[in-house]
């Protein structure tokens, strides 16, 4: 699969290296602001979202979960009050997770570690998660392959991301994207640049239909999508199928 975002920084063209270095220091600078920025940039909106995340969670049972790029631990709450099972929050960034560790995280184990390179077994997990974290994995598409790897046959896979508005609502929301949110950034978070950057991301993503191609060119089955707030955000889904089942049986047996 071809990857071109694994060699972007926003709109500029850097090498791999320089790409992984660079969004590790965005977050590093963003954490102890991140989630009070959030919810200026969405007027708490993204709250509402993920908990749809959770809700679609449901259909995976199991209590082998990890939510990816977890940062300070939202998802990861919500997953561990919902399902009753303990969650591993795995994310780049340290600091991300030191800023939201808390004591009575009971449910919640922190593993810093990249997406691209799970320390996690293969066909282990039952569930596992992402929030607003794929675009930023230094290689999207072969995150999506590491997933796959470390899912059991009949695991699920949920993402939630932004992507592309319809076209009405479009101009509205580059309006609002390319001048308030940079100017929320500097005056809340004191990052102007890294809100900029996290915007031309959302830019450079694939839309809706474009990640359910490489989600199933990743070898997931039962791809699917829905839209949340006119295509500002989208819930992505799919699972391991039975054929890769069929294979991890045999990898056991042999």
């Amino acid at each position: 699969m071809s990857d071109d975002l694994s060699r972007s920084f926003g709109c500029k063209e850097v090498s791999v290296e320089e790409r992984r270095r660079r969004i590790r220091l965005v977050f590093d600078n963003v954490a102890r602001r991140y989630d009070l920025m959030n919810d200026f940039m969405s007027f708490g909106v993204h709250r509402l979202w993920k908990k749809s995340l959770v809700r679609l969670t449901q259909r995976y049972p199991g209590d082998q979960i990890v939510d990816l790029a977890g940062g300070t631990g939202d998802i990861a709450r919500l997953l561990a009050k919902k399902r009753a099972s303990r969650t591993t929050v795995v994310d780049a960034s340290l600091e991300m997770m030191l800023v939201g560790r808390k004591s009575t995280d009971h449910l919640i184990d922190w593993v810093c570690a990249e997406g691209e390179a799970l320390p996690i077994g293969s066909n282990s997990l039952d569930l596992v998660t992402v929030s607003f974290g794929l675009r930023n994995m230094t290689s999207p598409t072969k995150a999506l392959v590491e997933v796959l790897r470390c899912l059991k046959p009949s695991g699920g896979f949920v993402c939630l991301e932004f992507s592309r508005p319809q076209s009405w609502f479009r101009p509205f929301y580059d309006l609002y994207s390319f001048i308030v949110i940079p100017r929320l950034g500097s005056m809340i978070a004191g990052e102007p640049r890294a809100y900029q950057y996290l915007i031309e991301s959302i830019r450079r993503f694939p839309e809706q239909r474009d990640l359910e191609r490489l989600m199933t060119n990743a070898g997931f089955e039962n791809v699917g999508y829905r839209n949340l707030m006119f295509g500002v955000a989208c819930l992505h889904w799919g699972e391991k199928g039975m054929e890769q089942e069929e294979s991890a049986r045999s990898e056991m047996l042999n």
